[in-house]
């Protein structure tokens, strides 16, 4: 996409970060961001800008365990995640969310879709996660574990399956492409 912060691409006049803050901010207390470099250029934002607590690129857990360190520090029992690349994450992903963990027990719970006719497909940067498992996690990354799966699949963690429409809700931009295919059903 040509560098720099996928968060600000444009998407209907709005950033990408706006578009998803717009749609998880009225289902949780308080937002936060996962970023590595300079905060201060996410300072229009207004949100605190947390980086991952592990050196190196990490991949999406070290997100996670920065979450989870910043939720323990809040006060926080659970953090929600999602990705700054889905304008149109569902309305109702925390609450679907907290049902799979509480039919699990009280476990992790990872967004999931199944395309008409396809096979569940994970969506793990979309989860719901117990801050009581940070220690556990960070453990797991110091161990070199990299993959959410794997480590997910170590506490039971349960499904949340949102219904696939014309667009995956958890529909992502990487490519130029699938910023102009975003544009269009955007109208």
């Amino acid at each position: 996409m040509g560098g720099g912060d996928k968060g600000r691409l444009e998407l209907s006049g709005r950033s990408l970060f706006a578009h998803v803050i717009d749609r998880l901010a009225p289902q949780v207390s308080g937002l936060a961001l996962n970023a590595n470099g300079d905060p201060d250029r996410f300072a229009d934002l207004n949100l605190p800008v947390i980086s991952d607590p592990i050196e190196g690129f990490a991949g999406p857990l070290a997100g996670v365990l920065a979450g989870l360190d910043h939720g323990a520090v809040q006060g926080a029992d659970w953090i929600v995640t999602a990705a700054a690349d889905t304008p149109f994450l569902p309305r109702d992903l925390v609450s679907r969310l907290q049902a799979a963990s509480e039919a699990k027990g009280g476990a992790i719970a990872l967004a999931a879709t199944v395309p008409s006719g396809g096979e569940l497909t994970l969506h793990p940067t979309f989860g719901l996660w117990p801050v009581a498992l940070r220690e556990d996690l960070r453990a797991a990354l110091q161990a070199g574990t990299r993959k959410v799966v794997v480590w997910t699949e170590r506490h039971n963690a349960g499904d949340a399956v949102f219904p696939s429409a014309a667009l995956d809700p958890f529909f992502n931009i990487n490519r130029p492409e699938e910023l102009l295919r975003a544009s269009e059903a955007a109208v």
